[in-house]
Order: C-alpha cells, then structure tokens, then sequence
C-alpha cells in the first residue's frame, strides 16, 4: 500500500498565501530550493483539487520547461472538462476520497498533495493521510494572509518524525497525523 502526504508551505500564523506578497513569501533560498529538487519531486505522483489546477497551469504556462511535466498528476473536479491541457494529468470526476483509497492500493508510486486544502481536510477525516510535512516560513500575515490552513480540522495529535532547518529560517517539520475523537484528556 502507497503513503499519502499531505505538503504545506505555512506562515507562522498558519496562512497558505497573503495578497501582496511574493511565491514563498519571497523567501525561499538556495537549501530549499535544493531541497526541492532533491526531494524525489518526479518519483510521486501529485494529488490536487480545481483551484490548485488551475493556479499551477496558470502559473507553468510562463515557465519554458515545466518542471512538473513528466510527473504523474491527478486533480478532483466535479467542474473541469477532458482533456486537460496540463501533461500527465488525469481528471477525476467521482468522490475523491475513494479514488484516493483506491490509489493508495493500487499505485505503483507514493502520493502527495499540493495545496488542495478542503481535499486534504477530507482525506485526513477518511483516515488516509500518512504524514504531514510542513514548511514553516517566518513571517506574520494577519492582515494580508488568505486561506488558513488548518481551519475547519478536527483535533489532531502530531507526532514529529523528522526536521530541519534551511537556510537558517525555514522550519521542516514532518509529522504522524493521528485525528482525535475528542478533546485530549476526555477519554472519548
């Protein structure tokens, strides 16, 4: 059975992306943009909802060789239409949930998301999500920050198996999710 991880870059007060500021907050650097290339990026196969489609076709049509292009992807949509236009990409129509268990059985590669947060919300409540990694980028955008990564999630106890730190600011932190049935210390 394949791994699922879900992968967030976050602000420090858990925000996704802030209006106004660049990619990354402008703060990616040389460790982790190595990283990056490093980390297998072609040896999974990449899971993710409409939205994140079609922010990342938008953003891939300014670059001259996608660098995603050889990597098997597969978005959830009940809204877009074959054929997509990004390489590799297989649309899924049906309950998303079931077509992740399905692939987890089936696949020949581990999966991970990008972005997709109300996707990852759902796998987490299925029980399908083997590992959280988050990259924590040291900034505060209470004013200006969007999407709140973690809003609309149950309780959930986070152990930490790996972390790391790039170019001296950039926290990875790499957890085992396990979802609460009730608040810690009820018992429930």
């Amino acid at each position: 059975m394949q791994k699922l991880m879900v992968d967030f870059i976050i602000s420090l007060d858990g925000y996704a992306s802030a209006a106004g500021w660049p990619g990354f907050w402008g703060l990616e650097g040389p460790e982790y943009l190595a990283f990056l290339g490093e980390d297998g990026e072609n040896q999974h196969t990449t899971l993710m909802g409409a939205t994140t489609y079609r922010v990342m076709t938008e953003l891939m049509a300014d670059v001259p060789e996608d660098p995603l292009a050889d990597m098997p992807k597969v978005v959830f949509s009940s809204t877009l239409t074959t054929p997509l236009t990004w390489a590799n990409t297989e649309l899924v129509t049906g309950d998303a949930v079931e077509a992740v268990r399905e692939l987890k059985e089936t696949s020949d590669r581990p999966l991970r998301t990008l972005g997709s947060l109300s996707l990852c919300r759902s796998l987490l409540l299925a029980g399908l999500v083997d590992r959280y990694r988050v990259v924590v980028f040291p900034v505060v955008t209470g004013a200006s920050g969007k999407e709140r990564i973690f809003d609309g999630y149950p309780d959930v106890a986070m152990e930490l198996v790996e972390h790391r730190t790039f170019d001296g600011r950039l926290q990875l932190l790499d957890y085992v999710p396990t979802v609460m049935d009730g608040p810690p210390g009820t018992g429930s």
